[in-house]
């Protein structure tokens, strides 16, 4: 079953905004990038904005900011602000207490998921908005991220 989209495009948005390097971003030009509607680009900046990671400029040449130094902002930060806080989910209604298996499958489930989970949060953990925009300028080229930023 796939997961959430949510979480690559907020990575997405918070890397553009972060090579933008301090001007505001409009979600019109974000969501031209993402290749979705500005509407959910809005979403996804309300849930960042609640997280505290980004900040909006309302009116005439408003547009997205980062509300800290992309250094500042992990992987594991966004994954918070917008994707639920569990990444592994056990049976909806839990699994039959008169079989011995699914009498025990829950615990056993339950710690490997624990396991799986600090790996996934230390992973996430180490790697920063600014490194993946770092890594997207060097594969795009400077120049290259100025045009698409300044149709913003």
């Amino acid at each position: 079953m796939p997961t959430s989209t949510r979480f690559a495009v907020a990575t997405h948005i918070l890397a553009t905004i972060a090579l933008a390097r301090g001007e505001v971003v409009r979600s019109e030009a974000i969501a031209r990038s993402v290749n979705t509607n500005a509407a959910f680009v809005r979403r996804l900046l309300g849930s960042l904005a609640e997280a505290g990671l980004t900040t909006s400029q309302m009116g005439q040449g408003g547009g997205a900011l980062l509300a800290k130094p992309a250094e500042n902002i992990t992987l594991f930060d966004v994954y918070r602000a917008v994707e639920e806080p569990s990444f592994f989910t056990l049976h909806h209604g839990g699994p039959s207490q008169l079989c011995p298996i699914g009498k025990n499958i829950t615990p056993v489930l339950e710690e490997e998921f624990a396991g799986a989970t600090a790996a996934i949060k230390r992973a996430l953990s180490k790697t920063t908005v600014a490194d993946v925009a770092r890594r997207v300028e060097a594969r795009a080229g400077g120049a290259a991220i100025r045009r698409v930023l300044g149709g913003s």
